[in-house]
Order: C-alpha cells, then sequence, then structure tokens
C-alpha cells in the first residue's frame, strides 16, 4: 500500500503589537478560520491600552491556539523573540492592525519549502490618498525585496541562518532581511492570492511620520548594505509621484534618509528603540 500524502505544514504565525486594541481581536478572529495545522504566537511591546487583555481572552476562548509574550522590545526584536518561542518548521509574518484573508496561509503554503521565502499581497484599508502610494521597490538579484513582513513567510532555517531581524533598524529591516536572504541564494516567491488587508495611517501626520521613518530607515539599509541607488527604479519612482499627498510623502522620507546621514547613530539609540516599538505597521 502507499503511504498516506502529506498534511500541510505546521505553521507558526508571528505578531508584534503595541496599543494595537482597536485593531488585535479582528486580527486574531482572522486567524481562527485558517487552514491547520498553525499556532499564534503574539509578542506584545508592553501595550498600554487593552491590547493584551483582548489578546488573553482571545486565548481562552481558543485553548493552544495563542501565546502572548509580553515584553519591550523593537520591532524586529519582537518578531525575533517570537520565532525563537515558536515551535513550527514554517513562520508567517503578519501585524497587529491587519486581517487576513480566509484563504491567506493555505495560499503561502502553496510555495512554502527550503531556501524560499513567500510574499503575499498586502491591500490597504483606511483612508484612500494614504493607501493608493506604491511602496519604494528595491531589487537584489532580480528579485523585489522591498515585500513587508506584514505578510511574508520564511523557513525557521533559513531565518535562523541569517541572524534574524537586525534591531538596530527603525523600519527597512523586512527589506534588510529580504535582501540577506537573496544573497544567501534564496529565492522569494510571490503569491498574489494570499491577501492581507492592512490599516493605514489615520491622519496626515501620523501619515507623514511614517514615510520619515521609512527613509530614515532606508538610510540605515545603505549604511549596512553599501550604496543601493542603482538599485532603485528611480525613473518609476518619480513617474508615479502625482499630486500633494505622494510629493508630501517623498519629501518627508528624504528628509528621514537626510537626518539620519547627519546625524548618524550617535545619540539616537534610545531613541530608535522607543520609535520601533511604536512603529509596528511598518
Amino acid at each position: 500500500m502507499g503511504s498516506e500524502p502529506a498534511g500541510p505544514p505546521f505553521v507558526s504565525v508571528v505578531i508584534t503589537t503595541r496599543n494595537e486594541e482597536l485593531h488585535v481581536a479582528a486580527l486574531l478572529d482572522s486567524l481562527a478560520v485558517q487552514e491547520p495545522p498553525l499556532e499564534v504566537v503574539l509578542v506584545d511591546a508592553l501595550s498600554r491600552d487593552r491590547t493584551a487583555e483582548i489578546v488573553e481572552g482571545f486565548a481562552g476562548q481558543h485553548p493552544g491556539l495563542v501565546r502572548l509574550i509580553r515584553q519591550a522590545s523593537s520591532r524586529g526584536g519582537g518578531r525575533n523573540l517570537g520565532v525563537r518561542a515558536a515551535r513550527a518548521e514554517y513562520i508567517a509574518f503578519i501585524d497587529g492592525d491587519c486581517i487576513a484573508d480566509s484563504r491567506w496561509l493555505a495560499n503561502l503554503r502553496r510555495h512554502l519549502g527550503p531556501g524560499t521565502v513567500v510574499a503575499g499581497r498586502t491591500r490597504t484599508v483606511g483612508q484612500p490618498r494614504f493607501g493608493e502610494l506604491e511602496r519604494v521597490e528595491l531589487f537584489q538579484g532580480g528579485y523585489d525585496v522591498t515585500y513587508p513582513s506584514c505578510n511574508l513567510a520564511y523557513p525557521r532555517a533559513l531565518f535562523e541562518r541569517l541572524g534574524g531581524f537586525d534591531t538596530r533598524f527603525v523600519t527597512a529591516e523586512d527589506i534588510d532581511l529580504n535582501l540577506r536572504a537573496v544573497q544567501s541564494g534564496a529565492e522569494i516567491r510571490y503569491e498574489p492570492e494570499a491577501i492581507v488587508l492592512h490599516h493605514v495611517r489615520t491622519t496626515f501626520l501620523r501619515f507623514l511620520l511614517q514615510a520619515f521613518w521609512n527613509g530614515y530607515g532606508r538610510k540605515q539599509l545603505t549604511e549596512k548594505q553599501g550604496n543601493l541607488w542603482p538599485r532603485y527604479r528611480l525613473r518609476r519612482l518619480l513617474a508615479g509621484q502625482k499630486g500633494v499627498i505622494a510629493w508630501a510623502r517623498l519629501a518627508a522620507a528624504l528628509g528621514g534618509y537626510a537626518t539620519r546621514m547627519l546625524t548618524g547613530s550617535s545619540g539616537r539609540q534610545a531613541r530608535d528603540q522607543q520609535i520601533a516599538g511604536g512603529t509596528h505597521a511598518g
């Protein structure tokens, strides 16, 4: 008799949160209906709202599904902690202000394998004018390495071999990880049916602050990886800047880039860690 076909691989879903009481219940509800087997490891960076209380209540209603870890950490540091606590061979990352499509994990699983990073499609919800702008793509070895960690899956062995997320980053720690993965010989597969809904910033000021810190993180990336400008599609980037909102975001990002260039890391580490703990949506 032939052997029984293997079932879907066990996946650990790792989440970092900080003050996400408005969104975390919807996220957990969306994960409870995913294709099994899975576990959810949620690392909360000492939220000052009801986030932890909501997660604990959900865990009580779904025994064995969710584990809560409370520890002050940066975004990358929290994810590293979550992976260390995870039990599965594969890790899927999602953020605390997201909602996963009911087939999200099943579609990510279609491509899971050693040496393969799987990126899903992230759609924005909220203010349309803040969500319609495309990310600034960066390419390495023919792969787009800017797929965000709110919708990303890694083999645990690859993640550990790379040393996880670099906790020095304020933002762009996911780009750095993806870049290092490709440099090590891994491939990135894009699965457009693995859909995550991501809440955009609710005010223009928060939107600009996000752009500022994204620019700051891109400069951190060049400090670590060397000159990356030839790998950006600058003509496409500039052609996409249509309207006041787009140019304001670009200006804020360039301001963050310039700030990092002028100040460097001197005297900024505590500030960096504080900001990173509060920018989990990336």
